[in-house]
């Protein structure tokens, strides 16, 4: 039978196309299937490779199909090393190795933990549905029963202690108090702010001062992370004396300083590139947005703000940014403004500031900032709902870990550049400033007139109020003027000069001007300006969240003022809990106040001389022993400022 035309020119073209193939050894056939294209190919290719390629890529594909075993059996491995690492380091010596002991079971609890809730989550929920559906009922009474002993136990607490250290611990307590009310009647809602948020970012913040502050467990805590903070900043040295030279440190805050900056912001920049600064954001982000009823956004950039800075924190949350409503702008601003970058906190570290006040500021002000934001502009418009598991963080964009780190380090340029053109032109404009104030005095007889005067005036008030004592209040009022009008480094670097004054014993007043202020004021002072809430920092808040989310640039730049304000006021707030909590360490302040060419009897030093007194021994009238880690020379200066009554003062060796 005879083909038609047509088809035996199709016949003709299948014949000529499988020829072609067979010599270019390619499947080009349009109308073959590319599955067998594919396998043809790959035929034809594997018979031009060699002996050692096939091998390899038979191994390769082992190693692809049994991808998850491998992986497995390498991360059991690498625990298993790391496990008797930490065991061996236990045996050899515990005492050095309980730090790593410490962040080995707390990072076992926490992974097996997120491994528990991802496989059996739902099962733990369905569990305590009964005990949910009762607390709901009951939610009403539940909740004010908690709020009313919450308050009677403060209450109790801070009369008790007031009792044994003075009634400074109330001046604070009222200002806290006074912060909180003025923040209430100037809210943008007044009747709109929620109860639950207000008491449970105080109670957050107080709990957190309270541990670090007043507990053995806390204290001991802080200070081994303080002395690692140092050893860790102490690195950086390395880098500036092969840039800079031997001698980097004569220039202290442009080469020792500045690259801190740079070493910590690669840290970060690895941490947040392996997923940890993410998860630990996670953790604490979560435990505020459960306490504190907030939505999942604004808790996790409060939690940011312990780590990042002003115009990093908003890329946590970057894909959600064009959909927040005011309120939630207003928390994200204010969230920044109320505290202090770890990077930023470094160099502050390294101008002589105390660490662990820092990292104490910057845990407490994270719920405070949260829970005055919502105050100051309560939430009137309903959210968009996201769930805490939809929620994604972002990790920035390295490819791999070196990326991460040199990107880390490369963001900084624009950073050192900014805060050395600001810090140069905001003391060059602060001393024009003095020097028109200083004539405009001299025309009516007073040239001592300055900007530091006025802001000392204008804030007086405010510092005595946070706990601060009277002589020092106008000095702590200069710093919180400098800080809020100018820069926080202007200001903390006038605090590192009043606490190296200190330290050198110099005298207190010269010509009737004082020369430093106390430890006490110190500490409140480290509190109070613990965050970047300043005038050119809302300029650079503003621009930043405008370009992520141009669709809010109004809502922005209306919320900005106010948010400045709310970082303002967490800050101080976060001052006044430290009034009422902390306690000096005695046996330091002694040694550093008797070590001065005149001493005065302030409160807390009287305090530490009874707390002295009561650490002593006394064997018989001519053996007198301090204790408590005392001297011997404290005890003498405590004697001639404040003999004691139940011994012989005169009389120790």
């Amino acid at each position: 039978m005879e083909l038609s035309a047509s088809k035996k020119e199709n016949v003709k073209q299948g014949h000529d196309s499988v020829t072609f193939e067979m010599e270019n050894h390619v499947c080009i056939n349009e109308e073959c299937d590319s599955g067998t294209a594919t396998h043809m190919c790959n035929i034809t290719d594997n018979n031009d490779k060699n002996f050692l390629e096939k091998k390899l890529e038979a191994l390769q594909r082992c190693f692809g199909r049994h991808k998850t075993k491998i992986r497995l059996i390498i991360n059991l491995v690498l625990a298993a090393g790391f496990v008797a690492m930490v065991t061996a380091a236990c045996v050899v010596n515990f005492q050095r190795a309980v730090g790593l002991l410490v962040i080995t079971l707390v990072t076992i609890f926490f992974l097996v933990w997120d491994w528990v809730m991802e496989r059996y989550g739902d099962r733990v929920w369905e569990v305590l549905a009964p005990v949910k559906n009762i607390l709901k009922r009951n939610w009403f009474w539940i909740r004010w029963m908690v709020y009313v002993l919450l308050l009677a136990a403060v209450v109790c607490w801070l009369v008790l202690d007031t009792a044994q250290r003075g009634t400074r611990q109330l001046v604070s307590f009222g200002g806290f108090l006074l912060l909180v009310f003025l923040m209430i009647v100037f809210s943008k809602h007044p009747f709109k702010w929620s109860w639950q948020t207000l008491i449970s970012g105080i109670g957050l913040q107080f709990v957190l001062g309270l541990l670090i502050l007043r507990t053995e467990f806390g204290i001991q805590t802080f200070t081994w992370v303080e002395n690692k903070a140092k050893v860790f900043l102490s690195f950086t040295d390395v880098g500036s004396k092969f840039v800079f030279g031997e001698n980097f440190s004569e220039h202290f805050f442009a080469f020792r300083v500045m690259p801190i900056l740079v070493f910590r912001s690669a840290v970060f920049s690895i941490l947040f590139y392996v997923g940890f600064m993410p998860w630990l954001v996670r953790k604490i982000g979560f435990v505020m947005q459960v306490t504190m009823g907030t939505s999942p956004t604004e808790s996790m950039v409060a939690a940011g703000s312990i780590f990042l800075g002003l115009t990093d924190l908003p890329l946590l949350i970057r894909p959600y940014v064009s959909e927040l409503t005011v309120s939630e702008i207003h928390a994200v601003m204010t969230g920044g403004f109320a505290s202090i970058s770890g990077t930023i906190l470094g160099a502050f570290i390294s101008l002589g500031i105390d660490a662990k006040h820092l990292l104490t500021a910057s845990l407490m002000s994270a719920p405070a900032s949260l829970a005055i934001a919502k105050i100051f502009w309560p939430e009137k418009h309903k959210t968009v709902f996201i769930s805490n598991q939809d929620l994604k963080l972002m990790n920035g964009e390295s490819k791999n870990l070196i990326e991460a780190a040199s990107q880390g380090a490369s963001r900084t340029v624009s950073l050192v550049g900014n805060i050395i053109t600001n810090i140069i032109a905001f003391l060059a404009l602060m001393a024009f400033f003095d020097g028109a104030l200083s004539w405009l005095g001299g025309l009516f007889d007073y040239p001592q007139l300055s900007f530091s005067l006025v802001c000392s005036y204008v804030f007086m008030p405010l510092s005595f109020m946070m706990g601060v004592s009277w002589e020092d209040s106008f000095l702590v009022a200069e710093l919180i003027g400098l800080k809020t009008f100018l820069n926080e480094f202007v200001a903390h670097r006038r605090l590192r000069e009043f606490i190296k004054r200190r330290e050198a014993g110099g005298p207190e007043y010269v010509n009737d001007v004082k020369q430093y202020i106390s430890v006490h004021s110190e500490t409140i002072a480290i509190y109070a300006l613990c965050g970047f809430s300043n005038m050119a920092s809302l300029g650079m808040c503003i621009g930043a969240l405008s370009a992520m989310a141009p669709n809010k640039k109004s809502d922005i730049s209306r919320v900005g003022p106010r948010a400045l304000i709310a970082g303002n006021v967490a800050c101080f707030m976060t001052a006044c809990i430290v009034g009422v909590l902390y306690i000096p360490d005695c046996p330091l302040l002694l040694n550093a106040e008797f070590n001065h060419t005149n001493t005065t009897g302030r409160a807390e030093v009287l305090q530490c001389c009874t707390q002295l007194y009561n650490s002593v021994t006394v064997l018989d009238p001519w053996n007198v022993t301090a204790g408590g880690g005392f001297t011997q020379s404290s005890l003498l200066g405590c004697c001639a400022l404040t003999p004691p009554k139940h011994f012989n003062c005169s009389l120790p060796h």
